[in-house]
């Protein structure tokens, strides 16, 4: 059965979504992404992490097919939504692009205003998460977290993490750009015409992610 995404909450798709996944993966893999977790929780967002009245930083980034494109011209000329995702492997990311796909995107086109994803994973990564969650809005590549790590919210899989990777069969660096396995925090961040952060939502736990009911506050309050 298809949660309905008009009416439920990103939470509510993954906390759907975990008992299948655990049960899947099993007792120890499910324990170390616990254990995981709950150190991201206990950590927090990162206090150098970019802050409302913030620039956003320039930079190129690419699309599916690899062509680099100046970050500014897919903003457009108004207020435009930057969701930072992990990349196509991870589940709880697709849940919530599809989600947002499903109740953002619309919402987002009727005031106006653009929604970009983007994961430091390789071009092709890029075409695999629209492909997974029937995208029509932009999602593009960050080689290296240029963008990212300008805004301060790249993190990492743990150790024991990248090794429960392993065991399922993928590696968190063979999707990335630059051959390593660092990975922006789940993150959304409204900018303004000027350029300049407006909000700005970092969920240290990947398996938390911004609602859409908040982004469109921070939308509307512009």
């Amino acid at each position: 059965m298809t949660t309905d995404t008009t009416t439920s909450t990103i939470a509510d798709e993954i906390a759907a979504f975990l008992p299948g996944f655990s049960g899947a993966i099993g007792p120890e893999l499910s324990a170390v992404f616990e254990g995981e977790q709950a150190d991201l929780r206990a950590a927090g967002a990162p206090a150098e992490a970019a802050v409302v009245g913030a620039p956003l930083p320039r930079v190129s980034v690419l699309d599916a097919d690899g062509t680099a494109h100046d970050l500014d011209d897919l903003l457009g000329d108004g207020v435009a939504v930057l969701v930072f995702y992990r990349g196509a492997w991870c589940p709880f990311c697709n849940i919530t692009l599809r989600h947002y796909q499903q109740t953002l995107a619309p919402a987002l086109e009727e005031r106006g205003a653009r929604l970009i994803a983007i994961s430091p994973q390789r071009p092709e990564g890029t075409g695999s998460a629209v492909e997974n969650g029937e995208l029509g809005f932009a999602v593009v590549s960050d080689p290296g977290n240029a963008l990212a790590g300008a805004l301060g919210i790249v993190t990492a899989p743990s150790e024991e993490a990248q090794r429960a990777h392993t065991a399922l069969g993928f590696a968190v660096k063979d999707s990335n750009a630059d051959d390593s396995p660092a990975i922006p925090y789940p993150s959304v961040i409204v900018v303004d015409a000027d350029r300049r952060i407006a909000f700005v939502d970092i969920k240290a736990d990947y398996t938390q992610r911004t609602e859409t009911p908040d982004i469109l506050a921070a939308v509307d309050a512009l």
